[in-house]
């Protein structure tokens, strides 16, 4: 996987203050994105192992509360495996940090899609990265940005289409939960 940038100190991805991944790569290609840079696989730099340290003494300060994961799209194949282990590990040793994600995949798509117990198939197993991705998260912003619906009224979120979905309770709930500040 390849990232574009990490910001240390964000406040502006999530609630408090946070540590931000904008990885590389997005196959939603939405029109006026903010971040077409990141569209690019190929582009930014290597997320090698001296990156992953980096980031997690990042995290590792009291102030930080909450870790945002976003771009380019973290759930597109070539980067779910990684995003996915960063997130199990980020819970892991950070139990009482926020996962924020950003997707233009929608909740229901992610969370109700069918997984066989076939793991050696390629894309069931990025089907299954993905839900396990998203079931560690607290936060998603789902859905694409779509420019004519743009809304700079909104928190968290580009357009009206996109939804802050807190995850915990929609899936406890079975059902979206829109999340609450």
């Amino acid at each position: 996987m390849n990232y574009a940038q990490i910001r240390s100190m964000d406040i502006s991805n999530g609630e408090g203050i946070g540590v931000s991944l904008f990885v590389q790569g997005c196959k939603f290609y939405c029109y006026n994105c903010f971040n077409q840079e990141t569209w690019d696989t190929n582009g930014g730099k290597p997320f090698t192992d001296k990156t992953q340290k980096l980031f997690f003494d990042l995290i590792n300060h009291p102030y930080i509360t909450r870790v945002s994961f976003l771009g380019g799209s973290p759930l597109i194949d070539e980067n779910v495996i990684t995003i996915n282990n960063l997130i199990c590990q980020i819970k892991d040793v950070f139990p009482n940090k926020k996962i924020w994600l950003y997707t233009g995949f929608l909740y229901e798509d992610i969370v109700n899609t069918k997984i066989t117990s076939d793991l050696k198939d390629k894309e069931n197993l990025l089907k299954f990265f993905r839900r396990q991705a998203v079931s560690n998260c607290d936060v998603i912003i789902d859905g694409p940005y779509i420019d004519s619906l743009k809304d700079v009224n909104l928190k968290f979120c580009g357009s009206s289409n996109q939804r802050v979905i807190d995850v915990q309770k929609s899936l406890k709930e079975n059902k979206v939960v829109l999340w609450e500040s």
